[in-house]
């Protein structure tokens, strides 16, 4: 235990040390994977699909604020949707001006939140958000959390419709949208996501905010078993289709990153638990004040031995 403190602390020093250079870098590794991935998942526009176009807007996100990765991640999927058909392109535009408005009126500081949940879907850990998001934020980012899972089975009605939207002779204009539309209001699976892990963020909040000893260790067993039965209960009353065992499997891994993530956040010593009680003119308080833990690197001591001295005593012997 004491090695993995001092390996947080070193990793905190070394945060700290060089974090102008390592913020850049995190904005662009993120931005780079969400538009690669765009581009794999959709590629309809060729001159978009090109890899340089994608580490050029990475760049620039690297710099900017992470809501013009946001932007521009909104401008690759619109091109691709467009490049695909135009009636997918009216509906994509459509769907991303109405996240846009809920996202800027509500929850406009979660655009890190928003870009992480559909590749968390690409990378197939999708359960880790609902959690994580939990721990680290407020009820509100569910809003962000949602839209992301809105933009992921968006680009993924795109791609099973693909063959049908891009064909224009086979079905009128109105068709196709129509298409689309009842394909995103009556996406089962969609909606079960999103109310899924909506609750999921609450009940982790909620239980992470208790004064209880190990409330962060329960909130990630409660949250994963939340989730798990609330996805279940509403695969059997929705009859949506989705794998047990992916379910189970995700959840465990969602479950480790979630430790990782309180272990370098919120490491306390319950064991020294103290409670102090105090007062003042109107009120008396009753305090549990529980220490982190913590633990000072080891410095490394250098020993230098003075060739030249030790020469000269050879020589005498």
């Amino acid at each position: 235990m004491i090695t993995l403190l001092e390996f947080r602390e070193q990793l905190k020093n070394f945060y700290a040390r060089f974090e102008v250079y390592i913020t850049p870098l995190y904005k662009f590794l993120v931005s780079l994977t969400a538009f690669l991935l765009i581009n794999q998942n959709m590629g309809y526009l060729k001159p978009l699909k090109n890899p340089a176009i994608a580490i050029i807007l990475a760049l620039l996100c690297s710099f900017l604020p992470m809501n013009f990765a946001v932007f521009f991640a909104g401008i690759l999927i619109l091109g691709h949707a467009v490049g695909l058909s135009l009636e997918a392109g009216i509906v994509v535009l459509c769907v991303e001006l109405l996240i846009l408005m809920l996202y800027l009126r509500l929850s406009p500081k979660s655009s890190f939140i928003l870009l992480l949940t559909p590749i968390a879907f690409a990378l197939k850990v999708p359960y880790v958000i609902p959690i994580s998001v939990g721990l680290v934020s407020m009820p509100v980012a569910a809003l962000p959390v949602g839209c992301g899972v809105a933009v992921y089975y968006l680009i993924d009605l795109l791609k099973t419709n693909a063959s049908a939207l891009s064909n224009s002779d086979t079905e009128s204009m109105l068709t196709r949208i129509t298409l689309l539309v009842n394909g995103i209001i009556d996406n089962k699976a969609m909606l079960l996501t999103i109310a899924a892990f909506t609750i999921t963020i609450i009940i982790v909040y909620i239980i992470r905010r208790l004064s209880v000893d190990y409330a962060w260790s329960i909130a990630i067993g409660v949250g994963a078993i939340t989730d798990i039965f609330v996805l279940l209960i509403g695969d059997f009353i929705l009859d949506v289709s989705n794998s047990l065992l992916m379910l189970i499997v995700g959840s465990l891994v969602a479950v480790l990153l979630a430790l990782v993530l309180h272990f370098f956040l919120f490491s306390v010593d319950y064991s020294r638990t103290e409670r102090v009680q105090f007062e003042d003119d109107e009120y008396y308080y009753y305090v549990k004040a529980v220490p982190k833990m913590s633990v000072t690197t080891r410095k490394k001591q250098i020993k230098k031995i003075n060739a030249k001295k030790d020469d000269r005593r050879s020589e005498r012997y």
